[in-house]
């Protein structure tokens, strides 16, 4: 649930910024480049920032723990590492 939160609010953020970012700028010959610009500025941070954030969630690598390691983790936490 904290998730989903966390991405409809930044993608609300980044739609803002796509969507009133170019009122902010004077007006001028290049418009039309500085609403791209917004843009596709948006459109990149909010996918450069959603991957990083999915890729948190759940990553691909984790800690590479010895046997032993495994097993004094187990005890102390009262669930014993049974082999098998």
């Amino acid at each position: 649930m904290e998730a989903i939160l966390m991405i409809m609010f930044f993608t609300a953020f980044w739609v803002a910024v796509a969507k009133y970012g170019p009122i902010l700028v004077t007006k001028g010959p290049q418009d039309d480049l500085v609403r791209c610009i917004f843009l596709l500025t948006a459109v990149v941070c909010w996918l450069f920032w959603l991957c990083c954030y999915l890729a948190q969630l759940n990553p691909l690598l984790g800690p590479k723990l010895k046997g032993n390691v495994v097993r004094i983790i187990a005890k102390s936490w009262g669930n014993p590492f049974k082999d098998g």
